[in-house]
């Protein structure tokens, strides 16, 4: 069979799943999730003998550490993989929710019920837990799903996708509601970006270069995020104690992720003030600074920072900043270089606060809090399958909700339209 054909297939698989799923009961779907945690803890051991494959291949491909660790599967991370599929099945259902419900003039009630997408596609790199979470989080909104998972974690992936099949099974539903593509063959990820008679919706989470990829050649929309460039602005309204430890917290509570501060801008007339301590708690930490030509004049021996590093999401413990003049000048370097993830303001002027969240269009916009928070389960939202900085259809972390669509739903009793 060649692998069109195979692609072909399994998108037809997923599309017969999908129909099953969308008539699961709330309890078949919790069923299958504890079902599935269940396997995961039986097999622990068959999760860490695949995982070390892995492991051992991206040793000898020279993976970076930081990959690596990505790549790396343990107990604790079992462990976390289990208790994140007991999450998702105690969130509520989204499914079947019918709200709005109003009388019309003409007598009947219109609403809107909430109902899955169908199949949904995720390709993904580097991290195995990302198998069950994604797995967890379309089954529990009555999706099927096609995951492919990166050519360095295919036995680990595999691994898992035996626990969920088996769980699946044990669970009554169909097992192609999860399917796991087995090929590490490249030209996999181009069938089914394309397959839009199957596939509903694409999510990519990974690298750059895969996002841009799937977003240039798919066919299928995508719901994705390119870059997390986020701003910290601190306004010269800001409680300096407060302003101190939100944007320390923002840089260096972990660097490698999208929601981590990458720029941060200050207001001039606190500049002199505020930057020395913040920059000394930076530095002691390790992390570089790269500074406009007013951040140079306050602290020595610091890199110019060029019109480049105003545009890069480092992923590292580089942080660039500019002095601006106010707010409004905090806003246009936001405008022009954010790239829609998350930005916050750091002020106690209310009504500056107000105004930065209504002008700056950005899929998360926070006052005096560290942008880390730009997260599912910080949101309440229980986990999340991906952030979004589109307009349509989710935007922000994309948890169950951002996994349905509504359809009108009309309530009669034998009417006709006169």
């Amino acid at each position: 069979m060649t692998l069109q054909a195979e692609m072909l297939q399994i998108g037809k698989q997923a599309r017969a799943a999908s129909r099953t799923l969308a008539r699961a009961t709330t309890n078949q779907k919790n069923n299958v999730l504890e079902e599935i945690a269940r396997q995961l803890d039986q097999q622990r051991e068959q999760l860490l003998i695949a995982n070390n494959k892995d492991l051992a291949a991206g040793k000898d491909k020279g993976l970076d550490s930081a990959l690596l660790d990505r790549l790396a599967l343990n107990d604790a991370r079992i462990v976390g993989m289990i208790e994140g599929l007991q999450q998702i099945a105690s969130l509520s259902d989204p499914i079947g929710e019918i709200t709005d419900l109003k009388y019309q003039p003409s007598g009947i009630r219109v609403g809107k019920m909430r109902v899955p997408l169908g199949v949904v596609g995720i390709i993904y790199e580097s991290r195995p837990n990302v198998t069950a979470d994604a797995a967890a989080l379309c089954l529990k909104s009555g999706n099927a799903t096609i995951l492919r998972g990166g050519s360095e974690a295919i036995n680990s992936n595999q691994a898992i996708a035996k626990c969920i099949g088996a769980g699946l099974q044990a669970a009554g539903l169909p097992s192609d509601a999860v399917q796991v593509i087995a090929t590490t063959d490249r030209a996999a990820v181009g069938e089914l970006i394309r397959m839009a008679e199957y596939v509903d919706v694409i999510i990519p989470r990974g690298g750059k270069g895969l996002i841009e990829r799937v977003s240039n050649e798919a066919r299928v929309p995508v719901i994705k995020h390119l870059d997390g460039i986020c701003h910290t602005f601190i306004d010269d309204k800001a409680d300096f104690a407060k302003a101190i430890e939100v944007a320390f917290n923002a840089k260096t509570q972990r660097y490698g992720t999208c929601n981590t501060m990458e720029t941060l801008l200050v207001a001039k007339d606190i500049a002199a003030t505020i930057l020395p301590p913040l920059a000394e708690k930076y530095i002691k930490v390790g992390v570089e600074l790269r500074g406009c030509v007013a951040t140079q004049a306050i602290l020595a021996n610091i890199k110019l920072a060029t019109e480049e590093d105003w545009q890069t999401e480092y992923l590292a413990p580089i942080l660039s900043i500019r002095v601006v003049e106010d707010m409004d000048a905090a806003i246009q370097h936001i405008s022009q270089y954010s790239s829609q993830h998350t930005d916050v303001i750091i002020t106690e002027d209310w009504s500056r606060a107000m105004r930065f969240l209504t002008e700056v269009d950005s899929s998360s916009v926070m006052v005096n809090a560290s942008s880390r928070f730009a997260d599912g389960f910080e949101y309440g939202l229980g986990a999340e399958i991906g952030i979004s900085t589109d307009k349509f259809h989710a935007r922000g972390p994309v948890g169950l909700e951002g996994l349905t669509s509504q359809k009108f739903v009309v309530l009669g009793d034998g009417h006709i339209r006169q």
